[in-house]
Formats: C-alpha cells, sequence, structure tokens
C-alpha cells in the first residue's frame, strides 16, 4: 500500500539501516570529520560540479533555513516568501524569532516569479520598511508543484539584477531532480541559486540536511 499521508510514516532506505549497523563500531572524528561527511562532501561536489562549494550538515529543514536565511540577513532586511511556503506557515516562527520579517506573495501555484516580487522591492523602498534581501522558495513547493530549470533560471537573473540572494529549500529536492519537465540538475541548482539544501530526512534518510552555499 502506498501512503501519502507525510513523509515520515517510515523509517529509512533499507541500504542506509545496513549501513549504519556495518559501520556502527567504526571509530571515527567527531563535528563532520569523519570518513563518511568528507566522502558525501566529495560527492556533492562532484555532482554540482563545483570544488569551491561549503557544504554543512544540518539535522532538519527548520533549522537549516534558520541557519541560513538568517546568516544572510542584516537586522534591517527580510526574506520574501509566497504565502504558502514552509517558513511562512509550518516553521513556528523559527524566521521571525530571529528579528526577521517575512514578507509574503500570494500565488495560486505557490510560486514566486520576477514579476510577482517586483511590487513587493517598489512596496519596500521607503526608509523606514525592511529592506528585502533574501527571497525564499522550495522545490517542489509546497502545493507540489515545480520550478524548472528556466523558471529558476529567470528568478536567479532577476534577484541578482537586484541585489538579492536566492535561498532555494531542498526539503523534497531529489523529487524537483527526477521530474521530466523540470529538467533539472544538482549543477543547475547549484548554479542557479545563492544556498539551497539537499534534503534527507523526507527523502529516505533517517534524518538530515546538506546546506550548500
Amino acid at each position: 500500500m502506498y501512503s501519502f499521508k507525510d513523509d515520515y510514516s517510515e523509517g529509512a532506505h533499507p541500504k542506509i539501516l545496513e549501513a549504519l549497523v556495518s559501520t556502527n563500531f567504526v571509530q571515527e572524528d567527531g563535528y563532520s570529520m569523519d570518513s563518511h561527511c568528507k566522502r558525501a562532501i566529495e560527492l556533492l561536489k562532484a555532482a554540482t560540479d563545483d570544488d569551491s562549494i561549503d557544504v554543512h550538515f544540518i539535522s532538519g529543514g527548520t533549522q537549516t533555513n534558520l541557519l541560513a536565511i538568517s546568516s544572510c540577513l542584516r537586522p534591517h532586511e527580510a526574506c520574501i516568501s509566497v504565502k504558502t511556503g514552509h517558513i511562512a506557515t509550518h516553521e513556528a516562527g523559527a524566521i521571525e524569532a530571529t528579528g526577521h520579517k517575512v514578507i509574503t506573495i500570494e500565488n495560486s501555484q505557490g510560486k514566486l516569479s520576477p514579476d510577482s516580487i517586483q511590487p513587493v522591492l517598489e512596496q519596500y523602498s521607503f526608509e523606514y520598511a525592511v529592506k528585502p534581501r533574501v527571497v525564499y522558495i522550495s522545490n517542489p513547493t509546497e502545493l507540489g508543484t515545480i520550478y524548472t530549470k528556466d523558471e529558476l533560471k529567470d528568478l536567479y537573473e532577476f534577484c541578482k539584477s537586484n541585489g538579492l540572494l536566492l535561498y532555494l529549500d531542498g526539503a523534497r529536492l531529489s523529487s524537483a531532480l527526477v521530474a521530466p519537465e523540470a529538467q533539472l540538475s544538482l549543477k543547475d541548482i547549484n548554479k542557479y541559486t545563492d544556498a539551497f539544501f539537499f534534503g534527507g530526512t523526507k527523502n529516505g534518510a533517517l534524518l538530515g540536511e546538506a546546506l550548500i552555499f
């Protein structure tokens, strides 16, 4: 039986459990200095075709979004998200808890575009307003829609031309990467974002995300 209740109805892929058992008593260094983390970083560098990426392993998606977004924002800066975005609906105010406003945009498809962001930049251009700085998207979106390669490229180029940073929540990124209509690779994701994370928790792992700058 297939269940679409949530992403956590089962444990992990059997091969992950087998690997954990087989390496359980192998003594390793901590703090991401173990051989497995180093190997994972090398695999991510190969998949993105970029040896310069900075990889950080984090326990879950909310923590990853919080660390990534807050590290990119100065006290007077804000994050733009579609109204259905995970940071605006399901993360218990984690971003706002750091003192940063989340500016939300209505969209029936759960996606952002240059045309939807431009009015926000104009609205928040006066002296006493927060300054939009980070654009948050997820792929797939919370509504199950997919950003294609062309859409991601257009959004990234718009952000660059307007002094914005594009951050992609990749909790379910594997689903987007295998969607035929997306025509996306991990190399494309790395090329057309300023930061993103590759999710493990919702993609067959027990837990964990890889935040990539």
